[in-house]
């Protein structure tokens, strides 16, 4: 007896026909998700250096936060708190102005995980050799994961020092700073347990000008350090709101006075809010997660800083540590969009074969492995100058040169890898399901922040102005770092040519001299400490052909492309 069609088949076609036809295709040759891996036990350039500048103690703590920061549920958390962005309530619903913002529960748990770690205060906290590197190699690895918790990480964490000079407020300021812990309450500072501290410097008419700035500070009570003044003005960049008091730089007594710093609290001590009335939070391209925003003070109270007129030097102190951070941050977004190609790479077929095997791609893998590792030693060299620029002038020559240096560069290049690996992935990488599109949104903010590319320059020139020993202290140790190596030594010949140049003409070529200075400093430190396969082949592409801006062009045989990489995260 034959079967009769379906009623409802459209054309008389049966049932079990339809019912196929819905399968299409089957889902093979798709990368799954990078998770469940180590991030410090996996990279082992960061743990040779945190050894060599002394944090190894710090490398059971760094290998279990490796790990945690591996786990799917942390990635969740970095696409949760990006995805769904904080949103400012100026009012509350009987009209009281609260100037509150609402963050998803994500961007609490990363912030959670930072504290947990001391990032935000580590080397204060617990002074001892190696600290700086030991903070400097979990930052690091944050990094990897989400950008926007670093911001206020940062700014607390540079805020230390300079209000360490403020015996009387710091008493009550430091169990905060240094908790071991978040606290995301809205409250006054004093009746919290954990605290953050931001910055406000720009001003619309400004920008990187911070001596263009109009905001007034008037006396209400006391004189000197220490004393409370009402601020009226405005901030054009102030990062990031939420945080419980900012250090602000205003005039004293009118437009045209001297600018000083001020610690401006969200509240007063009295329990009412502070008046910082919040305009509106920037819609930013990256660092999604973190708000920034635009405000007015009217009348806000805060307290002196430092010593009369002396806010730019107070702010400057700040900036030379957020500058490091912006190198950290940087190398941390290189490291992600390498270890995402590789995996990518391994797994992923084209043409009959892995991506990974084919040569061309394993050129441009291996190059991007080099300027990451290169990246990773001068941060943690960085990192060990800033530990002992007081005692060494060798390590202070390297914080006040090398610092603005590296974050012109290293900035930069993280734009460039950040691309190169998103197009390893091809469109899958250009789509918001996965990482690429958010490390390569995340990237331009560590050039622009704290001063871009020619801020940076002109600050190594003026640097080597000041101090004019420091050049010569720099291309020494670069020197014997490089022990005599042929492409290194003429690349120090040019960097000392280039500072008996004219002024002018030196302050026109700064950047080709503050890019010859990292690329030269990056190949003495692969040259001492990298794997000497990898070392010749950076110096070849970086000093020997003056390396272009494209990844893929080294001459290496597909053994050696093929080592780098494995190298860089072990297959």
């Amino acid at each position: 007896m034959t079967a009769l069609p379906a009623a409802d088949s459209p054309a008389g076609i049966p049932a079990d026909v339809l019912a196929g036809s819905a399968q299409t295709h089957t889902v093979f040759n798709q990368v799954p998700d990078l998770a469940h891996y180590n991030l410090f036990e996996t990279d082992a350039t960061l743990r040779t250096a945190l050894d060599r500048v002394g944090g190894g103690w710090h490398a059971e703590t760094l290998s279990t936060f490796g790990a945690r920061l591996g786990q799917p549920d942390v990635q969740a958390w970095a696409a949760d708190a990006n995805r769904l962005t904080p949103e400012l309530h100026t009012h509350s619903r009987t009209g009281e102005r609260i100037d509150q913002i609402a963050f998803h529960p994500a961007w609490h748990e990363l912030l959670t995980l930072l504290r947990s770690q001391q990032l935000q205060s580590l080397p204060f906290a617990q002074p001892r050799a190696g600290a700086w590197a030991a903070r400097t190699a979990g930052y690091f690895l944050q990094s990897q994961i989400e950008s926007g918790s670093l911001c206020p990480t940062t700014m607390t964490f540079a805020s230390i020092p300079v209000l360490r000079k403020e015996p009387a407020l710091f008493r009550d300021l430091e169990p905060r700073l240094y908790a071991a812990g978040h606290d995301a309450r809205d409250l006054p500072w004093r009746e919290k347990t954990a605290i953050l501290i931001g910055m406000g410097m720009t001003e619309k008419q400004g920008g990187s000008d911070v001596r263009a700035n109009t905001t007034v500070a008037m006396p209400v009570r006391g004189e000197g350090r220490g004393a409370e003044y009402a601020l009226t003005g405005h901030k054009w960049f102030f990062s990031a709101p939420m945080c419980d008091a900012h250090l602000v730089v205003a005039r004293m007594g009118a437009a045209d006075g001297p600018l000083s710093c001020f610690f401006v609290p969200r509240f007063r001590d009295d329990g009412s809010k502070n008046p910082i009335l919040i305009q509106r939070l920037k819609d930013k391209l990256g660092n999604r997660s973190n708000a920034s925003s635009e405000v007015e003070f009217r009348g806000a109270t805060g307290i002196l800083i430092g010593e009369e007129g002396r806010g730019i030097p107070t702010i400057i102190e700040m900036a030379t540590s957020t500058r490091l951070d912006c190198v950290i941050g940087s190398a941390g977004l290189l490291r992600a969009g390498l270890v995402q190609a590789l995996h990518h790479a391994r797994h992923r077929m084209a043409f009959g074969r892995l991506l990974a095997d084919q040569p061309l791609m394993r050129n441009v893998l291996a190059d991007l492995a080099l300027e990451s590792e290169a990246a990773t030693l001068l941060m943690m060299a960085l990192a060990n100058a800033f530990e002992q620029a007081d005692d060494d002038p060798l390590a202070a020559a390297w914080k006040r040169v090398v610092t603005p240096a590296a974050k012109f560069w290293i900035c930069k290049r993280a734009l460039e890898a950040t691309g190169e690996a998103m197009e390893v992935w091809g469109g899958n990488g250009y789509v918001e399901e996965g990482p690429m599109a958010r490390l390569y949104r995340e990237a331009p903010v560590n050039s622009i922040w704290e001063g871009s590319g020619n801020i940076m320059c002109l600050d190594v020139l003026r640097a080597l102005q000041r101090n004019p020993e420091d050049g010569a202290r720099i291309l020494q140790d670069l020197a014997r770092l490089a022990n005599g190596h042929a492409a290194v030594r003429a690349e120090l010949a040019s960097l000392q040519a280039m500072l008996r140049e004219p002024a002018e003409h030196l302050e026109a070529s700064g950047r080709r001299f503050a890019q010859g200075l990292v690329l030269t400093a990056q190949a003495a430190l692969m040259l001492a400490h990298g794997d000497p396969e990898s070392a010749e082949q950076f110096v070849a592409s970086r000093l020997g052909r003056q390396h272009g801006r494209v990844f893929g062009t080294l001459d290496a045989d597909s053994g050696t492309l093929l080592r780098i990489a494995n190298r860089a995260w072990p297959a």
